[in-house]
């Protein structure tokens, strides 16, 4: 739920908890129908904590970008599921016209190499603590 919240999106808490007892095979009464959105965020949160072992690869993250966004929009907006990005990628404030960029994400041509790159480092056994590590790996 938190993870979600972060990015500005609320889920509902009883959908949530239905649709992770499905897909735990749990037979529990009065459970609540869940919509695509959390079923996707469900799949995608039990793919990476029960698999934890598993290699990160770029198939796999499309995998879950796909399992985020089942209809290929992102609110009103078509977006490339399972693909990276091809545009400009701004962290923007403020109305129309009075926008302040915080961040401009790196050219999308370099995305290919750059999470190559992120992603050896990140399937690289290292001496270093996890959270340390899911740190880094989320800045």
């Amino acid at each position: 739920m938190k993870s979600t919240e972060i990015e500005g999106e609320f889920l509902n808490v009883e959908q949530v908890r239905s649709s992770l007892a499905r897909r735990l095979g749990m037979d529990i009464i009065g459970l609540v129908p869940s919509d695509r959105n959390v079923d996707g965020m469900v799949e995608m949160m039990l793919d990476a904590t029960q698999n934890s072992q598993r290699l990160l690869t770029k198939k796999r993250l499309f995998n879950w970008h796909a399992a985020l966004f089942p209809t290929g929009r992102s609110g009103m907006y078509p977006i490339a599921v399972g693909a990276w990005r091809s545009g400009i990628m701004q962290v923007v404030s403020g109305g129309f016209g009075r926008e302040k960029v915080h961040f401009q994400a790196p050219d999308a041509v370099l995305l290919n190499q750059e999470m190559e790159v992120f992603i050896d480092w990140f399937n690289t056994k290292q001496n270093l603590d996890p959270v340390l590590k899911a740190g880094i790996a989320h800045l």
